[in-house]
């Protein structure tokens, strides 16, 4: 007597075919299941080292800062090296200019408007009471509890933590606002004096293509920075006087606090520059009345559409070639994120980071060493 035994057709149906844990994971539905997981890992890794560097601000912004005015600053020392300057001379020499000019402008024009700020507030209060006034008259129904509420949101934002000085969250008392400024004045000698040498370091551990991307990320990452900071400066000082010179024109108070005002809104794309204008508008619309208003408003338009159509492609081809709606979202997320410092900051880093995705891949020599480089300097002893 046996026992017949069972072949692998006899076996139950729901055996058979049930799947295997392979079969599960190497499907089309698997694949994409897999893909997801990895996007997940990865959002969330990019979400712990957002929220590490959040809490560290202190050392996060002046870091930051100084990288930027160093990468402005790099042509400058690379200059003088080529014509022979020490490397430690030629950084003193741009590190000390740089206060030195940049302090002056900036004590200039504290003392030029210092007496004229409390008066542009008044006025740009008043002027958006009249605007309040003229929406809530005007032919379309607007209901004045709606429009108080929305007026009511935008005043708590403007000065809530998360927009105003809650961007460097920590630092607000003074002891901390010096050790920033120090810090990053420290950083930024460093930067420009040994800048070069540093990244090299952080490369030592490559070899091969993982070296030759290494130079092409940190030549691209200084030339889009320095590009950045040095375009957008320009871009802003010509919509500053541009503006200030048709505010001048028209008689126009305060014209000298505007023009700063959109100087420094313009080093916020797409929306510091306007929304300066627009302020011109509101304090012209006080002093000057409605056509003048309208004049300053158009001043504005045109000078933002000469900007953006002639000068900006130009001075900022390069360094700033992603798309309007990436600088929008940039802006919304440094601006969570930082407040006004995450603002003006998101900006220049969106476009370092698309920079160097664009050059990832890119085969070919690295770019030449600069004077004072590591290892031009081995050869020269």
């Amino acid at each position: 007597m046996f026992i017949k035994k069972k072949s692998p057709a006899a076996q139950p149906a729901s055996e058979s075919q049930r799947p295997r844990i392979h079969e599960l994971w190497t499907d089309r539905l698997g694949s994409w299941s897999i893909r997801a997981l990895q996007v997940l890992l990865l959002l969330t890794l990019v979400s712990v080292i957002v929220f590490a560097l959040t809490q560290i601000k202190l050392v996060v912004i002046p870091v930051l800062i100084a990288l930027i005015f160093a990468a402005a600053a790099s042509p400058l020392v690379v200059w003088m090296r080529r014509k022979g300057v020490g490397r430690a001379l030629s950084t003193w020499i741009t590190l000390l200019g740089g206060i030195l000019v940049f302090g002056g402008l900036i004590t200039a024009i504290v003392f030029a408007v210092r007496d004229q700020w409390g008066e542009l507030s008044d006025s740009a209060v008043e002027g958006f009471e009249q605007l309040k006034g003229f929406a809530l008259d005007g032919p379309f129904p607007i209901d004045q509890d709606a429009l108080d509420e929305a007026w009511n949101a935008i005043i708590d934002f403007a000065t809530s933590a998360t927009f105003g000085l809650g961007a460097i969250q920590g630092v607000s008392a003074a002891a901390e606002v010096v050790t920033g400024i120090i810090l990053g004045v420290v950083i930024l000698f460093f930067f420009l004096k040994d800048g070069d040498r540093i990244w090299e370091f952080f490369l030592r551990p490559l070899r091969g293509e993982r070296l030759d991307r290494g130079h092409r990320i940190g030549h691209t990452a200084v030339r889009t920075l320095g590009g950045y900071v040095r375009g957008t400066a320009t871009v802003a000082a010509v919509d500053a006087f541009g503006i200030g010179i048709g505010l001048l024109i028209l008689q126009v108070p305060l014209a000298l606090p505007l023009a700063v005002i959109v100087f420094l809104g313009a080093f916020i794309p797409l929306v510091g520059a306007t929304v300066a204008g627009i302020l011109a508008a509101v304090v012209a619309l006080v002093t000057n009345g409605w056509v003048v208003a309208l004049i300053v408003l158009g001043i504005v338009v045109l000078v933002n559409q000469l900007e953006g159509n002639f000068l900006q492609p130009v001075v900022m081809a390069q360094s700033l070639s992603i798309h309007p709606l990436v600088i929008l979202v940039a802006l919304t997320a440094g601006t969570i994120l930082g407040g006004i410092v995450g603002a003006v900051l998101a900006v220049p880093i969106a476009a370092v980071g698309w920079a160097i995705l664009k050059t990832w891949n890119e085969s070919g020599a690295k770019p030449d060493l600069e004077p004072g480089t590591v290892k031009e300097g081995a050869r020269q002893k």
